[in-house]
C-alpha cells in the first residue's frame, strides 16, 4: 500500500519544471488561442447533430450549458493546479503529487482516452465535411473508404454499401503528426491563424444565420415547439433525460481548457498565464458554443440533424443564393477540426513525454530531437495509434467512450485540490478556486452524475480498460519507476516543502534549484 501511494514532493515537481528540456515559447494569448483551438470543433461541426436529433431536440441548447457548468467547476480546479504545479503533464502530474503514483498511472490511462480518442473522433468529422465539400466541387471519394470497418452506408441512390476504411481521417492525423514533429512554435503558429479562421466563420454564421431568422421568425419558429420533445418512455430519448443524455455526449468537446494545463513547461509564465488561458478559453467558447446552437436549431428541424455535418445541413437550409456561403462554412469547419486534432494529438504527446521522465513508459517516449526540441519517437507513435482508430473505428462509440475518461479525470482533478489544500495549506498558489470546497465537491458530483447518463456497453468497455490499465501498471510501471527506484526521491519528512532560505521569483514562488 505504501509502494503504490509514492508521491512526487511539490519541490520535485518544481524542479522538474526547472532542468526540462522543452522550450518556454507561449504566452498567455497562445494558450487562449491553443484553448479556444481544442475547444470549439467537434460538439459544435460533428457531434450537435446528433445529440439534437436522437436526444435533446432544441434543447440540446441546454445540454451545452450544463456541460459548460460542469466544465467551469473543473475548470477552476485545473486553474488552481497548474498555477501551483506549473509542469508538463497535466492531471497525471498532479495526481502523482497529491494522490500517489498508482493514481498517477491511473490518470494517464483515462487521458489517453480524453485526448487519443478524442483526436480520433474529430479526425472522423473532418473526414465527413472534406468528403462533402470534394463532392461540391466533384471529385469523389469511394465510399468505402470513408467509414469505419465492417459498417454499412446508405448512399445518395438508395444502395447499400460496407465500409472498410476511412482513409481521409486516417491521412490528416499523419499530416498533422508530421507538423508536431517541427516544433510546438511552429504548430501554435499555424494554430493561431486557424483559429482566427474558425473564429471569424462561426461567427459569420451566427450573424447571417440570426438575420435570416429574425427577418422569417414565423418561418423558423416551429422548429422550437416544442423546445423539449416529450420523453419517449426510453432512457436518454428527449424530455429531461436526453437533455443529460446530449450533455453527455457534446461535452468532451470542451476539454480544450485542459489541454492547455499540459503547456505548463512550455509557457513562459505559468503561474500567471495558465489560469488566463484556460478559464479564457473556456468562457469564450462557451459563449460560442451556446450562439451557435440556437441557430442550428432554429434554422434546421431537429430530426433532420442526425448526420455528421449538422452545420454544413444548416447553411444549405439558407437558401440557394447562400450557396457561396455553405462552401466556407464547410472550408471552416475543416480548418477548425484540423485545429483540435492538432491541439489533442499535442496534449497526448507531452502526457507520455512527462509519464515516460518518470519511467512508468518506455523512455523512447521522452527522447527529444537535438534541433526541433520536440519527443518526436512519441509524436510520431501518437500519431499513428490515433490515425489508426481515426481509420477503423465507429465515431459513437469512440464519442462515448472520449467523454466517460474525461468525466472521470475531472472528477479527479477536483478530488485533488481538495487533497492537496488539506494536505499542503502552505504552498504559493498563483490562484486560488473561489467558494472552496464548494466548487471542486460540484465538480466531482456533476461529473459522477453525466457519466451515469452513458450507455451501459460503454461503461463496460470504461470498466475492463481501466482492469487493463491497472494490470499494466503492476507489470511495467510499477518495476521501472524513477521514483521507486530512488531516483531524485525526497520523503516529505526528509526534506522541507520550501526551505526557509529558498530564493523567490518575481510571484514569491519559492525557487528550488537542482
Amino acid at each position: 500500500m505504501s509502494r503504490i501511494f509514492l508521491r512526487k514532493t511539490v519541490a520535485q515537481v518544481q524542479r522538474e519544471t526547472e532542468t526540462s528540456e522543452l522550450k518556454r515559447s507561449l504566452g498567455p494569448w497562445n494558450l487562449v488561442f491553443l484553448g479556444i483551438g481544442c475547444i470549439i470543433g467537434a460538439g459544435i461541426f460533428v457531434r450537435t447533430g446528433n445529440a439534437a436529433a436522437l436526444h435533446a431536440g432544441p434543447a440540446v441548447l441546454l445540454s451545452f450549458v450544463i456541460a459548460g457548468i460542469v466544465c467551469a467547476f473543473a475548470g477552476l480546479c485545473y486553474a488552481e493546479l497548474s498555477s501551483t504545479l506549473p509542469v508538463s503533464g497535466s492531471a497525471y502530474t498532479y495526481s502523482y503529487t497529491t494522490i500517489g503514483e498508482f493514481a498517477a498511472w491511473v490518470m494517464g490511462a483515462l487521458l489517453l482516452l480524453e485526448y487519443g480518442l478524442a483526436a480520433s473522433v474529430v479526425s472522423v468529422g473532418w473526414s465527413g465535411y472534406m468528403v462533402s465539400l470534394l463532392g461540391d466541387i466533384g471529385v469523389v471519394v469511394p465510399p468505402e473508404l470513408t467509414g469505419p470497418a465492417g459498417y454499412p452506408k446508405t448512399l445518395a441512390d438508395g444502395s447499400t454499401i460496407t465500409t472498410v476504411f476511412n482513409l481521409p481521417a486516417f491521412l490528416v492525423c499523419a499530416v498533422l503528426a508530421g507538423l508536431l514533429c517541427l516544433g510546438v512554435s511552429e504548430s501554435a503558429k499555424v494554430n493561431n491563424i486557424i483559429v482566427a479562421i474558425k473564429v471569424t466563420v462561426l461567427t459569420a454564421f451566427i450573424l447571417v444565420g440570426g438575420f435570416i431568422i429574425l427577418s422569417n421568425w414565423s418561418t423558423f419558429a416551429p422548429n422550437w415547439d416544442p423546445f423539449i420533445p416529450e420523453a419517449t418512455g426510453k432512457d436518454g430519448e428527449f424530455g429531461l433525460s436526453g437533455i443529460l443524455r446530449a450533455a453527455s455526449i457534446v461535452f468532451f468537446a470542451y476539454i480544450g481548457f485542459e489541454a492547455v494545463s499540459t503547456a505548463a513547461q512550455e509557457a513562459k509564465n505559468p503561474a500567471k498565464d495558465m489560469p488566463f488561458g484556460i478559464i479564457g478559453s473556456l468562457v469564450a467558447c462557451t459563449i460560442i458554443y451556446i450562439l451557435v446552437s440556437i441557430v442550428l436549431t432554429l434554422i434546421v428541424p431537429y430530426d433532420q440533424l442526425n448526420v455528421p455535418d449538422p452545420v454544413a445541413v444548416a447553411v444549405d437550409a439558407f437558401g440557394p443564393q447562400w450557396a457561396w456561403f455553405a462552401s466556407t462554412i464547410k472550408v471552416g469547419a475543416i480548418i477548425g477540426l484540423t485545429s483540435v486534432i492538432l491541439v489533442l494529438m499535442y496534449g497526448q504527446t507531452r502526457i507520455f513525454y512527462t509519464m515516460a521522465r518518470d519511467g512508468l513508459l518506455p523512455k523512447v517516449f521522452a527522447r527529444v530531437h537535438p534541433r526541433t526540441r520536440t519527443p518526436w519517437i512519441n509524436t510520431l507513435f501518437v500519431g499513428l495509434a490515433v490515425a489508426v482508430a481515426g481509420g477503423f473505428f465507429d465515431i459513437n462509440f469512440l464519442g462515448d467512450a472520449t467523454s466517460v475518461g474525461t468525466l472521470a479525470a475531472f472528477a479527479i482533478v477536483c478530488l485533488t485540490v481538495i487533497w492537496l489544500r488539506r494536505t499542503h495549506p502552505e504552498i504559493p498558489r498563483g490562484y486560488r478556486v473561489p467558494f472552496y470546497p464548494v466548487v471542486p465537491i460540484l465538480g466531482i458530483l456533476s461529473c459522477v452524475w453525466l457519466i451515469s447518463t452513458v450507455p451501459s456497453h460503454v461503461l463496460i468497455f470504461f470498466a475492463y480498460y481501466v482492469l487493463g490499465a491497472v494490470i499494466l501498471y503492476f507489470v511495467y510501471g510499477m518495476h521501472n519507476s524513477e521514483l521507486a527506484k530512488g531516483h531524485d526521491v525526497m520523503a516529505d519528512d526528509e526534506l522541507p516543502m520550501f526551505p526557509e532560505d529558498a530564493p523567490t521569483d518575481a510571484g514569491g514562488r519559492p525557487v528550488i534549484k537542482p
